[in-house]
């Protein structure tokens, strides 16, 4: 309860004329688009999701700024491409244990932002933007931090059992065979972290953080460890699902988000909140029965295409949000835009930011959204740009296990993402002026990026990877 205290300092009484809704973000690591029985699973059971997504909005094509955790994270709390707030690099796509930086303090967060009116907010779970003090929430925007600083592969004492034993959809190792620390604000509370009770302590942080605020606004960001490898569930789930471990760890996670929504009911808040779910990534296939699904998506996590940057996201808020199933484009860069438009707070008007309002479309579930452009971006490179239908890439990438390659295009490859979702049909040679459209938008797209290009990147980062 160390939270309570740190969090009633900075509090106030709510006045709904005043204050807008309450934002919670959960946001799992590694999700697949084809993971959850709303997205289309044949097996796994989601129930508290799929009420989330029947009751909300569903999103079929909502993207991720980046197909690995980092950048992703970074930009869905700036709402800026990684490529400006500084969370890239050609060096290395994630920040590791022995990374001296983070994200660097002139960017202004979701968090930040809310501060604007008073808003209590909590990151709890996976932060993984710097784990030197001067770069974990506590210095971004956030009154309390509870969670890891990095991903919780990271610290391995002997990768080499996991890696073995992947094709074993049953297979879990020792939570003793990862270092990693569990923290409280800036202390390490624990090392290694039991990962075993990982998401159900998650849970429980987040249930007494809604409770300490429920006559105050606050921001919670609830960022799952999981399905990310290794894998670990509570004994209450191992064998829960006909999917092996990684499905039980999907039923806890879907769990955890029917504690929240009990919680928001019991405590009358279901119509003061707006809930938004999503994943950093696409599935981490390389290992296999441990990896997650992207569906009818092309390739998964590290890659550009489809199945590393579309994922699965809902939007739910009884008082806001009109239910429905929303098909066209939306990103995590938008969400900051979005909160600041039902908030009544003000962006940061020092900088470029890359997102777009979507609240039209929450209150109506009709209103065309206003984003019709995405560029993907990873290793501080551009690799494809998507404009309404027609996604061009100019390079791409394939994951080799944990790392990536660079496959160089010698011709550019064009694909109708509304006809072709699974990216297999090369339309290039047919439509030359889509073509010549689209690589115009890129030019511009490197255009206005250039001062951020990697040899201006160093200096705002501190060397961070």
């Amino acid at each position: 309860m160390a939270f309570v205290a740190i969090l009633l300092t900075c509090s106030r009484v709510r006045k709904s004329e005043e204050i807008g809704p309450n934002f919670i973000i959960i946001f799992t690591d590694d999700l697949g688009y084809g993971d959850l029985s709303c997205f289309g699973h044949a097996t796994l059971k989601t129930p508290n999701l799929d009420l989330l997504a029947a009751e909300g909005q569903k999103w079929t094509q909502f993207y991720v700024a980046a197909p690995v955790c980092t950048p992703s994270r970074a930009a869905l709390l700036t709402g800026r491409y990684p490529i400006r707030n500084g969370m890239t690099s050609s060096k290395s796509a994630v920040l590791f244990p022995n990374s001296e930086g983070g994200l660097p303090s002139s960017e202004i967060t979701i968090g930040e932002m809310l501060k604007q009116k008073d808003y209590a907010t909590a990151a709890i779970g996976k932060w993984h933007l710097g784990h030197h003090p001067g770069f974990l929430p506590t210095s971004q925007g956030f009154d309390y931090f509870y969670g890891i600083p990095y991903s919780n592969d990271m610290n391995a004492i002997d990768w080499s059992q996991y890696n073995k034993n992947t094709d074993d959809p049953n297979y879990q190792t020792e939570t003793e065979n990862y270092n990693v620390p569990l923290m409280e604000n800036q202390e390490i509370i624990e090392r290694p972290a039991d990962q075993n009770t990982i998401t159900k302590r998650y849970t429980e942080k987040a249930v007494e953080f809604i409770t300490a605020q429920k006559d105050k606004p606050f921001f919670l960001y609830l960022a799952h460890s999981m399905p990310h490898i290794p894998l670990f569930a509570n004994e209450d789930f191992r064998g829960s699902s006909t999917q092996g471990l990684y499905g039980d760890v999907i039923q806890e996670i879907d769990w955890s988000v029917g504690e929240i929504i009990k919680t928001l009911k019991q405590l009358h808040l279901e119509h003061n909140t707006v809930i938004v779910f999503s994943s950093d990534n696409g599935p981490w296939l390389a290992f296999k029965t441990h990896g997650g699904s992207a569906g009818p998506l092309r390739a998964g996590k590290g890659t550009t295409f489809e199945g590393g940057q579309r994922v699965p996201t809902i939007f739910w808020g009884p008082g806001t949000v009109k239910p429905g199933t929303i098909h066209e484009m939306g990103s995590t860069l938008d969400i900051i835009n979005t909160f600041a438009a039902l908030s009544g707070t003000r962006l940061p008007e020092d900088r470029k930011m890359d997102g777009y309002d979507l609240s039209g479309v929450l209150k109506s579930a009709e209103s065309n959204s206003p984003r019709n452009n995405f560029f993907y971006w990873t290793d501080a490179k551009l690799y494809a740009v998507r404009v309404d239908e027609w996604k061009l890439h100019i390079q791409q990438t394939e994951p080799i296990f944990y790392w990536r390659k660079t496959q160089p295009l010698d011709t550019p490859q064009l694909y109708n993402l509304e006809a072709d979702i699974a990216e297999k049909y090369d339309r290039f040679d047919a439509h030359p002026k889509i073509v010549s459209r689209l690589k115009k938008v890129i030019a511009d797209h490197l255009e206005d990026t250039k001062d951020r290009m990697p040899d201006n990147l160093a200096a705002r980062t501190k060397d961070a990877f």
